[in-house]
């Protein structure tokens, strides 16, 4: 793999300075890093390497895609540069008529936080799973430990498509479809849009997105979940950021509970953001509960595991200190051309 990799980026870069034109630069730009290009291919096929070379793997690929965009951008720079020099000379500029401004747009706030979420776990050898937005009855609730009269099907306010098809709640299913598969050890986000009949108001959203972790091995433990999310919150916010857990419960988790991060804005001391408390709930976590492991043919005498979920507008909010989730999606371009 590390070959292949290495290949990738000599072609990359080959293919960068034979560019003459920027169209020919966007095309080697996609080919490469787009959804279908050659490293992001290259990405999905972590399954394939043992999990204790994941890390290390996951830190070449960020390091190459690095090398890459950095040399699209130097490349682009001076292709730009050079179309203007030669439009200056083909071109007679009437310097009395108006500018037209070239208006070029971006990623969406929630696009850089699901990115910056990503490189994060990938670079601790996680992969990038996605599933089915309308999904089973039996996926969504059942293998996770939620039958037909539990509470917490009424929690969910779920849309049903029919009795046994809704739209997701939440992204766990792809959770417990890559277990049923019983490819171990599991080491995987779920990143995805889920749904919920809720009101639309300032912190809530009919339609919004998720990203879960899971992982399974033999002789996890809620050490190994502590220090994962330490260091997830630790790259997210800064090294001095501090983490508190908090007991709760989950259907499918069991221990569970509630992660709480000290205040980016005030340092923990308390301030209006974190509303004196010095303290921000970021995420919900626990240790995979024996039972969903059985459901999914996983043995919980040998196998254990833990699992995790962030709500992504919550990452962006908390980034740019924004105070209403309304404003992620009401395309005002005023709002929007600040990211």
């Amino acid at each position: 793999m590390k070959d292949r990799l290495q290949a990738i980026k000599e072609e990359a870069l080959s293919q960068i300075q034979e560019a003459g034109m920027l169209d020919r630069l966007n095309e080697v730009r996609v080919n490469f890093l787009g959804k279908k290009g050659e490293l992001t291919g290259l990405l999905k096929s972590m399954k394939n390497i043992p999990p204790e070379e994941r890390p290390a793997f996951g830190q070449l690929v960020n390091e190459t895609r690095a090398q890459i965009e950095e040399a699209l951008e130097e490349t682009k720079k001076k292709l730009e540069q050079k179309a203007l020099e030669e439009k200056l000379k083909a071109e007679v500029i009437d310097v009395t008529l108006p500018a037209k401004k070239n208006n070029v747009g971006h990623r969406h706030p929630n696009t850089i936080a699901r990115e910056e979420v990503e490189r994060i776990f990938v670079g601790m050898g996680y992969e990038v799973v996605e599933g089915p937005e309308v999904e089973y009855d039996l996926y969504n609730f059942e293998k996770l430990n939620i039958p037909a009269n539990h509470p917490a099907k009424d929690e969910q306010d779920t849309f049903y498509i029919t009795k046994d098809i809704v739209l997701r709640t939440q992204t766990s299913p792809v959770q417990a479809r890559v277990m049923e598969q019983g490819k171990l050890p599991i080491r995987m986000i779920a990143p995805g849009r889920v749904f919920r009949s809720d009101e639309v108001d300032a912190t809530h959203s009919p339609s919004f997105h998720q990203i879960e972790g899971l992982v399974v091995d033999k002789n996890i433990t809620f050490s190994d979940l502590k220090g994962t999310l330490e260091q997830f919150a630790k790259e997210l916010s800064g090294e001095n950021t501090k983490t508190k857990f908090r007991p709760h419960h989950f259907p499918f988790t069991e221990p569970s509970a509630e992660v709480d991060v000290s205040c980016f804005k005030c340092g923990g001391k308390g301030c209006r953001f974190c509303k004196g408390s010095g303290w921000i709930e970021i995420l919900g976590c626990g240790m995979v509960h024996p039972h969903v492991l059985e459901m999914c043919g996983i043995d919980p005498e040998e196998y254990t595991g833990f699992a995790f979920g962030v709500g992504l507008e919550r990452i962006a909010l908390l980034k740019y200190e924004i105070d209403d989730m309304r404003l992620l999606y009401e395309n005002d371009i005023r709002f929007l051309k600040q990211f």
